[in-house]
């Protein structure tokens, strides 16, 4: 069943196809009050950003927030990094799976819950070329089936 997606602000299509995604978390996101209405807008790229784990606190990086256009002065930092707010066990499981070799944390979707603001961010390990070829592949296999049976 297809999630409800009325609230997605933005997604990391890109993230899916780099990497098998093994784990996946929600986590809330320390933000500006430009930040928040920059968000709003739909004004974030996920593409080039990661989760980093730096003394038992998880922060967001690379991802860019596009500065809001009527925020003057106040305005914000497009590419800082922002704190992720999770429970203890989840980023001691998270700066575990940190510690493997090829294993990236990668943010997957924002989108907003109850007026907050939210990252599901995802364990991915790297795809190498011919595993991208084969996910293309089989996708394209698939498409085929159900155009070929679709009533």
């Amino acid at each position: 069943m297809k999630e409800k997606n009325e609230n997605l602000i933005a997604q990391n299509k890109k993230a899916r196809h780099d990497y098998f995604i093994k784990d996946t978390f929600e986590a809330g996101i320390a933000l500006t009050g430009t930040e928040i209405k920059s968000i709003r807008a739909r004004r974030i790229s996920l593409r080039d950003g990661y989760v980093q784990i730096i003394n038992g606190s998880a922060f967001l990086e690379n991802v860019h927030i596009s500065e809001y256009k009527q925020g003057n002065r106040y305005n914000h930092d497009p590419l800082r990094s922002r704190r992720l707010l999770l429970h203890k066990k989840e980023i001691r499981r998270l700066a575990k799976a940190q510690e493997e070799r090829g294993v990236t944390i990668v943010p997957l979707k924002v989108y907003l819950k109850h007026g907050f603001a939210k990252i599901l961010i995802g364990v991915g390990q790297g795809k190498k070329e011919y595993d991208k070829r084969e996910t293309i592949k089989k996708r394209d296999q698939d498409r085929e089936l159900r155009r070929k049976y679709k009533f």
